[in-house]
């Protein structure tokens, strides 16, 4: 019986640190778009932007670590390991194209994650 609590307890915190990490992935794809129009504005943008850059990959892979967690003790679905996965392989593009200067595609690209982001972070 302690066990099933205990087990029950674990998941529930998994779930969570799992939407916080996507909150915060969510929060730093929007800030790169505020950097990106002060790219656009001032010559602190670029310095911002760099920055944003990082911190956006670095929730990325906490995202993936807390989708590994949420299922690993817990045995629940696979689902959130492949989705956050996923979401790091297109920040890893988007991190080439934007050191690359391709805005074309960089800039759809981001929109694009935004909205995988908020569709996530909606499921959750």
């Amino acid at each position: 019986m302690a066990t099933d609590v205990t087990a029950t307890a674990n998941a529930r915190r998994g779930a969570t640190f799992l939407r916080s990490t996507i909150a915060l992935q969510t929060l730093t794809i929007f800030l790169q778009a505020v950097s990106a129009g002060l790219l656009l504005t001032s010559s602190h943008g670029e310095i911002a932007h760099s920055v944003g850059a990082r911190v956006m990959y670095g929730a990325s892979m906490l995202y993936l670590l807390a989708a590994v967690l949420a299922w690993k003790p817990g045995g629940g679905s696979l689902r959130p390991v492949w989705q956050a996965s996923g979401f790091l392989a297109l920040a890893s593009v988007q991190v080439v194209l934007g050191i690359a200067h391709v805005p074309s595609v960089h800039l759809p690209l981001g929109v694009l994650m935004f909205g995988l982001s908020m569709l996530a972070l909606a499921r959750r």
